[in-house]
């Protein structure tokens, strides 16, 4: 791996190369750079994830020509596939060094450890959401129970943009969760749950299951597992699997593009799912 940067570096292939090296005992995003091609021999694998693809957005939006290699879990190639659909980034402009990692249901056959379901507390589990429950799981409570569950998820959330901020297929430059005829400013929490329903509607085929919002929650809120659900809506009506289709999403309206897919028939929850043991 890091023969292969210094390779990339010295012979033009990329201007920079975004990785984790150590910084005061922490594994921290860093620009390796061909003027100090020694820091690549400190070019490390660890359990830090952050969002490169964000930061290879931003630098992209600063200066277009940049070529960029960048070390990619499976859920960097989905964001890399979704940021090129959305025209953030030119398609093969990102050279790849790719982790296999990943243990989200949009990845075949993953091989991942690090995101292993943690343990939800008593209190959590009685009242709240347990975060590593399954969309499914979710849907087999009462409506009066979901509600009343994810109220109480909703609630704890201190309006931080951990979430947006963090995620790396948030790129608009003008956010729907700051305008002020949408989500009122200087209140916490914020409108529940129309701040968290607006981002969850705004992450259709576009949620690529990386789980970093989930991650930089302060309040636990099982974010992931909401836009979980709200990918499974559009990939059962549309047939779109979000990050590794290539077509353009089914809600995008980029350039020229038109959406083409058609909705698929709609059935009450748990049909399809029998319609299949049917079919086998």
């Amino acid at each position: 791996m890091k023969e292969t940067v210094k390779r990339w570096l010295q012979d033009g292939t990329i201007d920079v190369f975004l990785g984790y090296r150590v910084s005061d005992g922490h594994p921290l995003p860093h620009c390796f750079v061909k003027g100090r091609l020694e820091e690549v021999d400190d070019l490390m694998v660890s359990d830090a994830r952050y969002s490169l693809e964000k930061i290879a957005t931003h630098m992209v939006a600063r200066k277009p020509d940049i070529k960029i290699g960048m070390l990619a879990r499976d859920c960097s190639q989905r964001a890399l596939t979704v940021l090129t659909l959305w025209n953030q980034i030119e398609k093969g402009s990102v050279h790849t060094i790719t982790v296999n990692c990943c243990p989200s249901s949009l990845k075949k056959q993953p091989d991942c450890s690090y995101l292993d379901p943690k343990a939800s507390g008593s209190l959590k589990r009685r009242l709240g959401i347990d975060n590593s429950a399954a969309p499914d799981q979710i849907e087999r409570l009462s409506a009066s129970e979901r509600f009343s569950r994810w109220m109480y998820e909703f609630q704890k959330c201190i309006k931080c943009y951990g979430c947006r901020n963090i995620c790396p297929v948030c790129f608009c430059s003008e956010c729907s969760l700051e305008h002020e005829e949408l989500i009122g400013a200087g209140r916490l929490p914020p409108e529940v749950p129309l701040f968290h329903l607006v981002r969850a509607a705004h992450m259709a085929g576009r949620c690529i299951d990386c789980g970093l919002c989930e991650d930089a929650c302060p309040a636990d809120i099982p974010l992931r597992l909401l836009y979980r659900k709200v990918n499974g809506i559009v990939s059962d009506t549309f047939g779109y699997d979000t990050g590794t289709a290539q077509a353009q999403s089914p809600f995008s309206l980029v350039g020229d593009h038109h959406p083409t897919l058609t909705p698929r028939p709609m059935h009450p929850v748990g049909e399809k799912e029998n319609n299949r043991e049917l079919s086998n």
